[in-house]
C-alpha cells in the first residue's frame, strides 16, 4: 500500500531540477531521472529540454504520481540530438534498456513470428523467430504461433519445399517421411531438380506476396492437361495443392479495399487499465491480431503523446508497414517525428493516419471494439485476483498484496534441476516476469536434496541484480510443507529481509483439496473452511508446478538430443557440422575409422585418431 510523501521531499526533488533547468538549452533531447541508488526512475524526451524539464519544478500542476517520481530524483543524465526524429529513437532504446518505473512498459511484448525462406540452393521454408536479416525472404508478422504451424503445413503440403534444416538435408542418403507424407519433395536425395525446386519456391513466394489469383488459375490449368492425359496421380497431387492453397487464402481474406500492408492499433482506457488492439495486414492478407496491455500508460497521461512513445519501443525491433493506422494519433509535429523514425526503422516511407471514414477508418473501429471487449475480459480477470488476493492478505494477516511469488523444483534423482518462479499480481499472473533457475551447486546426493535447491533459488531471487531490476515480493509461496518453509526463512534471515512466507504442502496421497499450509511459529493449518480461496492457491500452485515441469522437461528432452559429437575435444561447430555432412549421423562417425574421420575436411590425421579414441573411450 502506498504511503503519502513529505512535502519537504517534493521541494527537495524539485530544487535538484531546477538546478539543471538553468544550464539546458532550448534544444531536442532525451533526459533521464534517477534515484539516490543511480536507478534509472523516468526516460523522456523533448522538442526543448528547458521546457519540458522545467515543468517538473511546479510540483503543485503534477500529478501525484509524477510528484512521487520528483521526490525520488537525486541527480539527472541528459543527451541533446539534433531533431526530434533521433530523441524520439533515443528515448525507445532507452525505455528498452533500463525498463524504468515510471515510463510506459511492453511487459507483454513479445517478437512475433514470421514465415522464412532461406537463401540455400533447395531454400527451406520454416518458421522464423527473432531478429531478421537480409539473408532470407520473410512474410509476416502473424499474431500466434498456432497460426504459423497452420500455414505451414499446407504450404508444405501445396508447394513440397523442404523444413529440414541444413545440415539435416546434407546428410540425407534416402528420403524421409516428410516426402512419403506429401510435405516435401524430397529435393535432398535428387527426387526434385533444382530447376523444378526453385519453380515451387518461386511459387510459394507468389502466393505469400498474395499474387495467388494467377497462381490457383495455372495450378486448375496444369491439374485439367494433367487429367486430360489421364495422369490422375499427378492431377490428384495438383487437387490438392489447390485446396490447400483455397483453404488458406479463405483463413487469411481480407476484403479491405486498397488495403495491402498495414497495422491497425486501436488505443482504450478504463480507469488505470489501458489495452492496444493490433491488426497485422501484409500482401493483402490477415495475419491476426494480438491484445497488449502496456504498464503505466495511465489516465494521468496525455494519450496521444503516450501513443508515439508506444509506437517507437512497438517497432523498436520490428520492420514497420508502410501504412499505420490508429484511433488516436500524436499532435501533428509528434506525428512527423514519428513517420520519420519509422521510416528510418523500415527503410521505406512509412505513414501514420486516424483514418475519419472509408473501409480503412471502418476496421480502426473494429479493432477498437476489439480492444473493448479485450479490456472488459481483463478487468474481470483482475477483479478475480484482486478479490483473492485481498481474502489471502486477510487470512494471514498481512499487509496489501501488489507481487506474490510462487517457487518450486524439478528434477529427476538430482538430475536436470530446475528450480521456477511464478509471479501473481492483482492484475492476474505476470507472465513476463516468469523465471527459472538453473541450480548451479554441485551434484546432489541420490534422488536430490529439495531443500538445497529451494535456498539456492531464493538466494539468488532476493539478492543481487535482481532485486534491483524486479524488487521484493511482499508475500513469497513455495509448493513444500515445514523443510522448505525452513530453508526459506533460513535465506531471508541470512540476506535480513522481512518477507511473508507460506509453504502449500500436499494433503494425504498427494488429494487435492486436504492441502495443508504452513508458515513459521504457527501450527499448520488447513483452508476447508474457505473453499473459494483454497481454490484460488491450489490454481497459483498448479501454475508454479507446471511451469516447473515444463521447463524441466524442456532441458532434460535437449539434453537427450545431445550427441557425444557435442563434446569433441578440438572440434568445434563447424568440424561437427562437416563430420555430420560426411556421414550422415553421430552413429555413423562413432562406426568409422580413424582413416575415414580423416578424410573429412579441415580434419587431420592427428585430430582424426583422438576423436576416434574420444568416441571409443
Amino acid at each position: 500500500m502506498t504511503q503519502d510523501v513529505e512535502p519537504t521531499l517534493f521541494s527537495t526533488g524539485a530544487r535538484i531540477i531546477a538546478e539543471y533547468v538553468k544550464v539546458l538549452p532550448d534544444a531536442p533531447g532525451v533526459y533521464r531521472m534517477l534515484d539516490e541508488r543511480g536507478t534509472v526512475l523516468y526516460v523522456g524526451k523533448a522538442n526543448s529540454l528547458k521546457k519540458r524539464v522545467a515543468n517538473y519544478t511546479q510540483v503543485g500542476r503534477l500529478c501525484v504520481r509524477i510528484q512521487r517520481m520528483v521526490a525520488a530524483t537525486k541527480t539527472m543524465e541528459f543527451v541533446t540530438t539534433p531533431t526530434q526524429t533521433q530523441a524520439l529513437l533515443l528515448e525507445a532504446n532507452f525505455i528498452k534498456k533500463f525498463k524504468p518505473q515510471y515510463n510506459i512498459l511492453l511487459k507483454d511484448d513479445k517478437s512475433f513470428s514470421y514465415l522464412e525462406i532461406t537463401s540455400h540452393p533447395f531454400p527451406r521454408l520454416t518458421k522464423h523467430r527473432g531478429a531478421l536479416t537480409t539473408k532470407s525472404q520473410y512474410f509476416g508478422p502473424f499474431a500466434s504461433t498456432p497460426s504459423v504451424y497452420a500455414s505451414l503445413e499446407t504450404l508444405h503440403k501445396a508447394f513440397g519445399l523442404r523444413g529440414c534444416t541444413d545440415s539435416f538435408f546434407a546428410g540425407r542418403k534416402r528420403v524421409c517421411l516428410e516426402y512419403h507424407i506429401k510435405r516435401c519433395s524430397g529435393p535432398c536425395v535428387g527426387m526434385i531438380s533444382q530447376e523444378d525446386y526453385a519453380t515451387s519456391v518461386a511459387q510459394a513466394v507468389s502466393f505469400l506476396k498474395g499474387k495467388d489469383t494467377s497462381l490457383q488459375a495455372e495450378i486448375a490449368a496444369q491439374m485439367q492437361a494433367a487429367s486430360l492425359k489421364q495422369d490422375y496421380e499427378r492431377a490428384r497431387v495438383l487437387r490438392d495443392q489447390l485446396r490447400a492453397l483455397t483453404n488458406l487464402q479463405q483463413q487469411q481474406s481480407v476484403h479491405i479495399q486498397n488495403l495491402s500492408d498495414a497495422d491497425i492499433f486501436a488505443f482504450h482506457q478504463k480507469g488505470p487499465l489501458t489495452v492496444v488492439q493490433v491488426f497485422f495486414y501484409r500482401m493483402g492478407r490477415n495475419y491476426g491480431s494480438v491484445s497488449l496491455f502496456p504498464q503505466r500508460m495511465d489516465e494521468e497521461d496525455s494519450l496521444p503523446e503516450a501513443v508515439a512513445t508506444f509506437l517507437a519501443l512497438f517497432y523498436a525491433d520490428k520492420t514497420p508497414p508502410q501504412e499505420i493506422y490508429s484511433n488516436i494519433v500524436p499532435d501533428p509535429q509528434d506525428t512527423q517525428a514519428l513517420e520519420e523514425a519509422l521510416s528510418h526503422l523500415a527503410g521505406k516511407r512509412v505513414s501514420v493516419s486516424a483514418p475519419k471514414r472509408g473501409p480503412k477508418a471502418l476496421v480502426v473501429e473494429e479493432a477498437l471494439k476489439n480492444a473493448k471487449e479485450a479490456l472488459a475480459r481483463k478487468e474481470s480477470h483482475a477483479t478475480s485476483f484482486r478479490k483473492h488476493l485481498g481474502a489471502l492478505a486477510k487470512r494471514l494477516d498481512i499487509g496489501d498484496l501488489q507481487r506474490v511469488e510462487l517457487y518450486d523444483n524439478s528434477h529427476i534423482q538430482g538430475k536436470h534441476r530446475i528450480g521456477a518462479m511464478v509471479v501473481v499480481s492483482p492484475q492476474g499472473l505476470e507472465k513476463a516476469s516468469y523465471r527459472t533457475f538453473k541450480i548451479r551447486e554441485a551434484e546432489l546426493p541420490q534422488g536430490g536434496d529439495d531443500f538445497a535447491m529451494m535456498r539456492e533459488v531464493l538466494t539468488r531471487r532476493l539478492s543481487g541484480s535482481t532485486v534491483k531490476e524486479a524488487g521484493l515480493p511482499d508475500l513469497i509461496i513455495l509448493d513444500g510443507g515445514a523443510g522448505q518453509v525452513s530453508a526459506g526463512h533460513d535465506v531471508l534471515e541470512a540476506l535480513s529481509l522481512d518477507i511473508p512466507l507460506l509453504g502449500i504442502a500436499k494433503g494425504p496421497e498427494r488429494n487435492a483439496g486436504r492441502e495443508t499450509f504452513h508458515r513459521k511459529g504457527q501450527d499448520p493449518f488447513s483452508l476447508e473452511d474457505d473453499q473459494e480461496l483454497l481454490f484460488f492457491l491450489q490454481r497459483i500452485r498448479d501454475e508454479v508446478h507446471r511451469f516447473a515441469i515444463g521447463t524441466h522437461r524442456k532441458g532434460r528432452d535437449k539434453n537427450m538430443l545431445r550427441s557425444r559429437l557435442d563434446d569433441l575435444p578440438g572440434v568445434g561447430p563447424k568440424r561437427k557440422k562437416a563430420l555430420l555432412a560426411h556421414f550422415g549421423s553421430a552413429v555413423a562417425v562413432q562406426d568409422a575409422t580413424p582413416k575415414d574421420i580423416a578424410r573429412v575436411d579441415g580434419i587431420s590425421d592427428t585430430l582424426a585418431q583422438q576423436i576416434y579414441d574420444y568416441l571409443h573411450g
